[in-house]
């Protein structure tokens, strides 16, 4: 099937949308920089096996534009020249090639927190705990490193501003959530705090389902006061200049 492409109009003419400014919200270099940084990202996904094919999404936020992956195609085959960007109102403001299907859901939370990056799977071990139940039991101390319990978003069909909604509300106070039936969706302030959370939570699903599937046993969980301690300790860890 020949890729969909955002440069079809109705008048049988090419282009981008009429009005749209091709640089609106960024530096042409800092763009370039920055959708490099995005696929990589995006393949990165792929190669860890957090997502299959063309699902999962990725982007990442430059002033009032928002740089994205585009819909159905695969990651392996995008170029500096397949550059996809919007305007925080969803109107397409750079590239030809349509943007992502999950586009209200990434647009959502530009627009309620201070994210400018977001990834989003289909992560195995995290979809299959949405599956299960309404929140990911606090299983290991870095749940703190998503500002608490992990909720799952009610479901809802994807691409849809409901699924925006139901991920916003399960979002509060986070930076991740899971989205039942479906996947996983992690935001940070950059690429890689966001990669990071994606895959760190992940592993927590990856590690809940394996301890509670053994016969008889049922896994410690952390108490509200062990996790609050964990937090604090949080806010000092890492290397300071």
């Amino acid at each position: 099937m020949a890729e969909q492409r955002a440069d079809q109009r109705d008048d049988g003419r090419t282009g981008p949308p009429d009005g749209a400014d091709p640089q609106v919200g960024e530096e042409p270099q800092e763009a370039a920089r920055a959708w490099e940084a995005l696929v990589a990202t995006a393949r990165r996904t792929v190669a860890d096996g957090l997502v299959v094919g063309t699902s999962g999404n990725v982007s990442v936020r430059i002033g009032d534009t928002v740089l994205v992956t585009p819909s159905g195609v695969p990651y392996d085959r995008l170029t500096p020249a397949d550059l996809t960007a919007v305007g925080l109102d969803g109107r397409q403001v750079r590239g030809t090639l349509v943007p992502t299907s999950e586009l209200p859901m990434h647009l959502a939370v530009y627009r309620h927190t201070d994210a400018r990056a977001v990834v989003h799977t289909h992560a195995v071990h995290a979809t299959a705990v949405s599956t299960l139940v309404p929140e990911l039991p606090v299983i290991h101390y870095m749940t703190a490193a998503l500002g608490g319990p992990v909720r799952v978003a009610p479901y809802a069909t994807y691409g849809t501003e409901a699924l925006a909604e139901n991920m916003l509300r399960a979002l509060d106070g986070r930076s991740g959530c899971l989205l039942q039936n479906h996947g996983t969706v992690t935001y940070g302030t950059t690429l890689d705090q966001a990669y990071d959370r994606t895959a760190q939570l992940e592993w927590m699903c990856r590690l809940w389902l394996t301890a509670s599937s053994v016969p008889g046993l049922t896994p410690s969980l952390l108490s509200t006061d062990q996790l609050a301690d964990v937090t604090e300790r949080l806010k000092g860890y890492g290397q300071r200049g």
